[in-house]
């Protein structure tokens, strides 16, 4: 049951209405896929829009179809405070992925407006379009564009339907020669918080509703190909073949063994192209996609040139030629000490024990870090379960997470107008209070 009052239980389950109704645009029948630029999207904007226009926001879609909601603060000429997620979704992905950082943001803007309470700087809450590179299989085009990273090569891309990303910004009523105006400068942003399923099952395992992100794993994306000899099954000999099939599969098992050798290593071969794929052909080629994170970049690289060297060694001995493609890389984004420090406060004061972690997957925060410091908080998903249409959130951990941002947004205007007091000053670094963080809390099942 709800361990807060009526109104915070009020507000959680119109945060879960909400991602009911938003996972109806989609489009693929029976299950949820909002890739950028499509029908589903649009739709899911329109809705998305109209809440943050009830709740207080001035909105505005930018070039490259982000929805930005701005609630100014008592001094609107002040940096802002960018609370935000993303709106696209996976292939058959779940509800809360993205859609409930955006939503529970509305809600806390929705109760200072509904209050009349102005904030010492202003608040842009962001519906990120772009963030799983279902369509594009280019990741973070919207939080790119707000931090001024975009590459404007990108917009030659093209989908399965042979549409460039140039033409799907138009048609998602954005301006691909116009990307550019969709950046803050640094001086007009201060900070970055995200709400997120924690797409793992650490919270659930320890009883909590949320937990406070220590920082965002690096990633190294490689296509690896081994290229042989196709002939056919029933007439050469095995001692006389080069079969890259064998050497993929051996390639697959190193992978398993380096991350399962090394802590807190993640690695991962998810798509396995075999041409020409006939049964009764031996193959020319396979092409294996690899994925590598952790949260230390020394030794994620470690890892890459250990398999980059396993992969070279493999084809050698079978006599086959091998092509290694890195394909994207992140390095690692710790979450900043200063606003992570006063989320965990928030978490404290809330009731609830601070739980510290790490993030695997990627994030809008990655690109963000670009311009500005930023914070995330998890909220405990059912099993760990994410892309996925299992994708589970309890209304009450919805409540606490609610809470959570509320008690935050509420520390850092204190923060701010002790720091600076009536004169507020436009740079807004270095005011967190690094105190020590409580101990104690309660869980869940407490609650």
């Amino acid at each position: 049951m709800f361990s807060k009052d009526a109104d915070l239980e009020s507000r959680a389950s119109a945060v879960f209405a909400r991602c009911e109704r938003l996972a109806l645009f989609t489009e693929e029948s029976g299950r949820i896929t909002r890739p950028y630029g499509s029908r589903a999207l649009l739709g899911a904007r329109d809705d998305v829009a109209d809440w943050m226009s009830a709740a207080g926001l001035t909105t505005r879609i930018d070039a490259i179809g982000n929805l930005r909601g701005r609630y100014d603060g008592s001094d609107p000429t002040a940096p802002a405070l960018l609370i935000g997620s993303h709106l696209d979704s996976v292939r058959n992905g779940g509800r809360y992925d993205g859609p409930l950082g955006i939503l529970v943001a509305i809600s806390v803007v929705e109760r200072l407006s509904g209050t009349g309470h102005r904030l010492p700087f202003p608040i842009e809450v962001i519906a990120f379009a772009e963030e799983e590179g279902l369509r594009f299989q280019a990741t973070y085009l919207g939080s790119r564009a707000v931090a001024g990273t975009f590459d404007a090569a990108l917009l030659d891309l093209t989908d399965g339907e042979r549409i460039t990303l140039r033409q799907a910004v138009r048609h998602f009523g954005g301006n691909p020669d116009d990307v550019s105006s969709c950046a803050l400068a640094g001086t007009q942003v201060f900070g970055y918080v995200e709400v997120h399923i924690e797409q793992g099952p650490r919270l659930e395992s320890r009883g909590l509703p949320v937990g406070v992100v220590t920082g965002i794993a690096g990633q190294t994306r490689a296509d690896v190909t081994f290229r042989g000899e196709t002939g056919h099954a029933g007439t050469v000999a095995m001692e006389l073949r080069r079969d890259p099939l064998p050497a993929a599969a051996e390639f697959v098992l190193a992978v398993e063994h380096v991350g399962r050798s090394t802590t807190d290593l993640v690695a991962t071969v998810g798509a396995v192209s075999v041409d020409p794929g006939a049964s009764n052909v031996i193959p020319g080629s396979v092409e294996l996609s690899l994925d590598l994170r952790h949260p230390d970049d020394v030794v994620r690289d470690r890892a890459v040139v250990e398999l980059h060297d396993r992969a070279r060694n493999i084809a050698v001995a079978r006599n086959l030629d091998v092509n290694w493609q890195i394909v994207q890389e992140n390095a690692a984004v710790p979450c900043d000490p200063e606003l992570t420090a006063l989320l965990a406060r928030a978490v404290a004061a809330a009731g609830y024990s601070v739980e510290m972690l790490p993030s695997g997957a990627g994030h809008d925060g990655v690109a963000i870090s670009a311009i500005a410091p930023i914070a995330m908080l998890f909220v405990c998903c059912a099993g760990g379960v994410s892309h996925s249409p299992a994708e589970s959130v309890d209304i009450c951990d919805i409540a606490a997470a609610v809470d959570v941002l509320d008690r935050f947004l509420g520390l850092l205007g204190e923060q701010v107008a002790h720091m600076h007091g009536e004169d507020q000053a436009r740079d807004l670094s270095g005011w967190v209070s690094t105190a020590s963080l409580p101990e104690m809390g309660k869980t869940r099942a407490e609650g």
